[in-house]
């Protein structure tokens, strides 16, 4: 789970545009591959898990090969450049291991951490993309998935839960309007958002009928709608 400073970063930060230093966008392009694989773990699609794996370590060796020895602005001087290159290459061959004896859930975890990982490099650098705003949707959803049914359950658990879901319903509207201008002419980028939209205002207008058979139904609806525009768009 992301660092509570970095979700508030991002929940202020408005108007920022994608980064533009080579580093950033080798990053972004070999985050295509990565994110195909943490939705096919996450779908128990061994054959095409590996494959994306595979493309996401080509891409993060082209990386560490271009950029490990010297990489330029604004992460020249980041001391911990090249332990975090490393880190996320350890978590592959992992998850390439685990793909391969049939632990896709294992694989699907041991992923995670590199999107935790390559989110902490740009924040160290000042460095802000779309992701980053899917990454900290993510994080709030994580609370609402994980704690909501205790939440609900608990003293004032229609308010307190209807605060959390405050959150996610603010930042569910970043991923609109953080978007990059082509992705706003995208008719699959504007369907895709607008699910992960509903979903939460569907949450919301069970929370405000204070029916909690509803709000379990609509928690349990949040994260196919996210995954989609994530695995495309992300």
């Amino acid at each position: 789970m992301f660092k509570p400073a970095l979700l508030l970063a991002l929940m202020l930060a408005g108007g920022t545009a994608s980064a533009a230093d080579p580093v950033t966008e080798a990053m972004q392009k070999a985050y295509a591959p990565y994110r195909v694989a943490l939705y096919k773990t996450g779908n128990n699609a061994k054959d095409d898990a590996r494959q994306a794996v595979a493309r996401a370590q080509q891409g993060w060796r082209q990386i560490a090969t271009q950029f490990g020895a010297q990489p330029p602005a604004p992460y020249d001087r980041d001391p911990a450049f090249a332990s975090s290159l490393a880190e996320v290459s350890q978590v592959y061959a992992k998850a390439a291991t685990e793909i391969d004896q049939d632990q896709l859930s294992a694989a699907h975890n041991t992923l995670e951490r590199a999107r935790e990982v390559m989110a902490d490099m740009r924040h160290r650098n000042q460095v802000i993309i779309y992701s980053d705003h899917m990454n900290a949707y993510h994080t709030q959803m994580e609370v609402v998935m994980e704690g909501g049914a205790k939440t609900l359950a608990g003293p004032n658990g229609v308010l307190e839960l209807t605060a959390q879901v405050g959150a996610l319903d603010y930042l569910a509207a970043k991923l609109k309007s953080e978007a990059a201008a082509e992705n706003l002419k995208n008719e699959e980028f504007l369907s895709l958002n607008k699910a992960v939209g509903q979903s939460v205002a569907d949450l919301k207008a069970a929370l405000f009928a204070q029916d909690a058979d509803k709000v379990k139904a609509a928690i349990g609806k949040l994260k196919g709608p996210y995954s989609k525009l994530f695995a495309k768009f992300g």
